[in-house]
């Protein structure tokens, strides 16, 4: 098995020169497009970046997550999010590793196999960086007004969110 698994991405990278060479295309120049294509896209969607991080870490430093955390606690335990992962419904949306830095404080302050430390982790797993994803994508691409995108994509955390409780709930029944 790791034979198999040591050769499958050079396995994978011969395919393709194969098949480029069947079909007539010259791989490096078309290689090079690629390349600097990418690094368009990557100098394009940096400011936008650099802004998002901004804010992560000045709601983070200034407490501001941690109040709205507390104020929505109440609401968020109506949909059986645990109070400790309040800050963490708030935070994932706006930045993955802000998400992943909570989760880890959540598992090491309650436990890995408490109910909030489950909870953080399903949340995690089921849920995307919406608002960091959709400013890259509208950075990238000069959109300046995103409709209805944001709001779906907000509503579509928030139930990845609340079904993350219930399938916890319901495969964990005795945390």
């Amino acid at each position: 098995m790791q034979i198999v698994q040591s050769a499958f991405i050079p396995a994978l990278l011969a395919a393709v020169g194969l098949y480029a060479l069947y079909k007539g295309v010259d791989v490096f120049p078309t290689f090079l497009h690629g390349a600097k294509n990418g690094l368009h896209t990557a100098v394009s969607i940096l400011p936008t970046m650099v802004g998002m991080l901004t804010v992560v870490y000045m709601l983070r430093a200034s407490g501001a997550i941690d109040l709205a955390a507390a104020v929505l606690a109440p609401v968020f335990q109506l949909l059986g999010i645990p109070k400790e992962c309040a800050a963490l419904t708030l935070l994932k949306p706006i930045s993955g590793g802000g998400g992943l830095a909570l989760g880890s404080e959540i598992m090491k302050n309650c436990g890995p196999d408490s109910y909030a430390g489950r909870v953080a982790a399903v949340m995690l797993g089921s849920s995307e960086t919406s608002l960091y994803t959709l400013s890259v994508y509208s950075g990238h691409l000069g959109l300046n007004r995103t409709r209805y995108a944001i709001f779906a994509a907000l509503c579509a955390d928030l139930t990845a969110f609340a079904v993350s409780a219930a399938l916890v709930r319901l495969y964990f029944p005795d945390v």
